[in-house]
This record gives structure tokens, sequence and C-alpha cells, in this order.
């Protein structure tokens, strides 16, 4: 029989992991884009490990295996602002995404009093449009990446965070 994934709180133990994860999903995305300075291929180890220490941070994990991570954080607007959502990709389309993005808008809403949820994905990124719209967000303008990409805006408000699956 084989084993389950487990979301659980991230910890500095997992900073490596979680590293070299978001280095390999995130090359179809600058792929996609044709740009390979987008900001999760460029962080240092030392900002995901002040990130660690500050944001609300969970994992997926298959055994001792880190296969998804999520980061979120409080914005001065009272919006938790979620980010660098990846799952390993053999494990990609099983529903792992959406319960790291549960975990992480219920902790931002219930421990660190969001009102609302924020993300940010590429134009052209449909698989992540599918995702955030299937739980809940919508779309609510556009931005333009610091790497240059154009990025659509997406919220939900907390009360929803109940009902992504």
């Amino acid at each position: 029989m084989g084993m389950s994934v487990t979301i659980s709180v991230a910890g500095e133990q997992d900073t490596e992991q979680i590293f070299r994860l978001q280095y390999l999903c995130f090359q179809s995305e600058a792929a996609l884009y044709g740009n390979y300075r987008i900001a999760p291929l460029v962080q240092t180890l030392a900002s995901l490990r002040e990130e660690l220490a500050t944001d609300c941070v969970f994992v997926a994990r298959l055994g001792d295996e880190v296969v998804g991570c999520v980061r979120g954080n409080l914005t001065e607007d009272g919006a938790a602002a979620i980010g660098k959502l990846c799952v390993h990709p053999r494990l990609q389309g099983h529903g792992i995404g959406a319960r790291l993005l549960r975990a992480a808008e219920s902790a931002l809403a219930e421990e660190r009093g969001a009102k609302k949820f924020r993300l940010f994905t590429g134009h052209r990124s449909e698989g992540n449009l599918r995702l955030y719209r299937r739980v809940g967000y919508q779309t609510v303008g556009t931005s333009q990446g610091a790497d240059g990409v154009p990025m659509i805006v997406l919220e939900k408000q907390a009360g929803e965070y109940a009902a992504t699956a």
C-alpha cells in the first residue's frame, strides 16, 4: 500500500528541500515565459530561510520528502499574500495544491486575521488559473512582475477559505 501525502507547517529543517523543489517546479513557468530570472528561480537560500522564520509556510510530504509548498504573509491592507505554490511535477493533478492553499488560507485567517487572500500568477499560466478559479479566486486586475512577466491578480474573501477542495 502506498503512502499518503500529509500537509504540515514547514520547519527550518525543510529549507533545502523546499529550495530544490521550488527550483524544479518553476522551470516550466520560466520556459512558458522564456524568462529564467523569475523570482522563484533567483531566490537565495538565505531569503528562503527568512521567509520560513516570518511567513506562514506549509509543505506537503510524501514520507520524508517535501513534494509541495506554499507561503503566505499578511499585507498592510489586511489581505494575505499567498505565493510560490508548487507541487512536484510527478504529483501534480492530485489535489495537493488545493490542500496546500486550504492550509495556508486557514492559518492566515485564523491565526493572523486575514480578511481576504490575494495571489498573482503569470498571464499564460492556464493550469494555475484553473486551480485558483476552481477554489474560489476571482480576477481583480493585472500587474507587471519585477521580472517583466505580465501577471493576473486574483482574490477571494477570507470567509470562503473553507470552500477550497
